[in-house]
């Protein structure tokens, strides 16, 4: 791959990702990183998607804060801070294939219910948010795979589609601040991932824009079905990923 391909394909491939992201509330990565690696090498592109999530987040809050469920975000983001330690524990001690089944399998039937179910299940406060952020921040370090567990509290609590997608951006903030300065601490914030993220940046920008006015024109209805649809997809990718190690262990 030469540097004038990288040049168009990176920037388009955030674009789209944005785009997403900013439309939904999360999965850019889910976007961003399989294809960016085709492109470049994990190092640089892990970090590239993380600041392009800061400025998704930032522009997103600078123009929607209102509606961010303060509390749950809050719950959210303190409860991952104690978990991510924990998922760097079990990053020893569980095989990445049989974690990343499991949580696919635990996907699947969370969307097959929401999609086809009459009476869904339905959270009315916080008081659960610290297990849903705490399991969020132990997938987070041992696999980074934060967004699943936070897409599904969000989808429980109702949230309409503006505050499903400002409230994330409230958690994704945060999360993303700490995985970068993580990232600069291990060497990794290099000068060619500065490079790609301003050279993308413009797009970035004008994605996240279009995202928010999308996001403004979809009614919840289709919005929940959407969400379900972006779960079922995440959770086919992780059995993808995580059944043949799972097959070979045994």
């Amino acid at each position: 791959m030469s540097a004038g391909d990288t040049v168009i394909e990176v920037p388009a491939v955030l674009f789209f990702a944005t785009l997403v992201r900013s439309s939904l509330g999360f999965g850019e990565a889910l976007i961003a990183v399989p294809l960016l690696a085709l492109l470049l090498p994990i190092p640089a592109a892990v970090p590239i998607v993380v600041l392009v999530s800061i400025t998704v987040a930032a522009v997103v809050l600078i123009q929607d804060w209102r509606q961010v469920h303060v509390r749950s975000a809050g719950w959210l983001v303190a409860s991952t801070l104690i978990g991510t330690p924990l998922g760097l524990l079990l990053l020893t001690r569980v095989q990445p294939g049989v974690a990343k089944a499991c949580l696919g399998l635990l996907l699947a039937g969370f969307s097959a219910y929401l999609l086809l179910s009459r009476k869904r299940a339905v959270l009315t406060d916080d008081r659960l948010a610290w297990p849903f952020g705490l399991c969020a921040g132990m997938l987070g370090g041992a696999f980074g795979m934060n967004g699943p567990l936070l897409v599904m509290y969000g989808t429980l609590r109702g949230w309409s589609p503006q505050r499903f997608r400002a409230t994330l951006q409230g958690y994704f903030l945060p999360a993303s601040m700490i995985s970068m300065a993580g990232y600069w601490l291990a060497g990794l914030w290099r000068a060619d991932v500065t490079r790609y993220y301003l050279m993308s940046l413009p797009g970035v920008l004008v994605a996240t824009l279009l995202g928010r006015a999308m996001n403004g024109r979809i009614d919840a209805r289709s919005f929940s079905r959407l969400v379900n649809l972006g779960i079922l997809l995440i959770a086919v990718m992780l059995l993808v990923q995580g059944l043949p190690d799972v097959r070979w262990a045994s």
